[in-house]
């Protein structure tokens, strides 16, 4: 194509079938047979095919709903004394319910679903659902650089994950920021010499930057850092406690203060030091991430840093709307701050 933008021609040839079925199963019209459809969908987006804009708003009128994607990640142990937490607790429900308490005020409805971590088919899963909405909010890293592109080009996307490409737009909680501060905080105001980082979902962005962020701190304050696959956990509560529970398990030494990814692997952390004995803070300090509402409630109260998770979504539903509405505009991405929240479990 000598660089030229693929046209309905060139699907329709990659699909193997004729013009009038590539733009039945574009514009929703007539009944498609199934292996069809797929077909067709599957070479729009290998090809990374782009409708014509003013035909697609001549024929197709908003559907007023947005899809919303999160990632399925596999629990250590299912069920167990932290399945309630998990469940209902999780960072992604606060943020669904700020994405439907805007979508609520401009007359929008919401399609949840969700992609395990290991689905090779996640696009063309995606693909298939956003053709039933006006465009999608995507959780955390549900799919790669390249892949949320090729759906950008398709539908207007806004992900979660801190990922910005030509066709898509983001929104995030500034982790850096947050992470340096509460870093500073136990390095510089408490004195810790060792900091161990009890990691989440390894390949999410948010564990990414935060786990890049201990590390600096650490290696510029020449403060003792543990980390590595015995510190991997889930983002689940009971991720946070097996680490715990194998440290301890094995008889290593914990560093003085435990910074873990989030709020929930924080939990399962406290419970399991305390099951063992060990005194939070007067041992061990303990930090989390994100501010949940169980944050505030756990003895000792839990140092972190606070996202304003509802506000995540809400965010991602207006800039959504606004791709929606108006077309694709520059690249964006929305930063949203964070705040160090000092409560009695790193010692203050």
């Amino acid at each position: 194509m000598n660089g030229a933008p693929p046209t309905i021609y060139d699907v329709a040839a990659a699909a193997g079938v004729s013009i009038a079925s590539v733009s039945r199963v574009l514009n929703g019209t007539g009944s498609p047979r199934a292996d069809t459809r797929d077909r067709v969908l599957r070479a729009v987006a290998e090809l990374g095919f782009v409708p014509d804009g003013a035909a697609r708003a001549l024929s197709v009128k908003l559907k007023e709903t947005v899809g919303v994607v999160y990632r399925r990640v596999p629990k250590a142990t299912p069920g167990g004394v932290f399945a309630e937490e998990d469940e209902n607790l999780q960072f992604a429900d606060i943020i669904n319910r700020g994405i439907e308490v805007a979508a609520q005020r401009s007359g929008f409805s919401l399609l949840i679903s969700s992609v395990a971590a290991a689905d090779a088919d996640a696009g063309r899963r995606m693909l298939a659902l956003a053709r039933k909405c006006d465009g999608l909010i995507v959780h955390d890293l549900v799919l790669d650089e390249g892949q949320l592109d090729r759906l950008g080009r398709q539908i207007p996307v806004v992900n979660l994950a801190g990922i910005t490409t030509p066709h898509t737009a983001s929104v995030r909680g500034d982790s850096e920021a947050g992470m340096r501060d509460l870093m500073r905080h136990l390095i510089r105001d408490h004195g810790y010499a060792a900091v161990g980082y009890l990691s989440g979902v390894a390949d999410s962005p948010d564990n990414v930057t935060r786990r890049a962020v201990v590390t600096a701190e650490a290696g510029a304050a020449g403060v003792e850092l543990a980390a590595g696959p015995q510190w991997q956990g889930s983002y689940y509560a009971d991720g946070g406690a097996q680490v715990i529970e194998g440290l301890l398990g094995a008889g290593r030494p914990l560093p003085r203060a435990i910074v873990c990814a989030n709020d929930l692997a924080a939990l399962g952390a406290l419970h399991t030091l305390a099951r063992h004995g060990v005194d939070v803070p007067g041992e061990v300090a303990v930090t989390g991430f994100d501010d949940i509402p169980v944050a505030r409630r756990l003895h000792p109260g839990l140092t972190t840093v606070r996202q304003p998770i509802q506000e995540l979504g809400a965010t991602a539903f207006e800039l959504l709307e606004s791709l929606v509405r108006n077309g694709q505009p520059e690249p964006r991405d929305v930063v949203l701050p964070t705040r160090l929240i000092r409560r009695e479990s790193c010692g203050c």
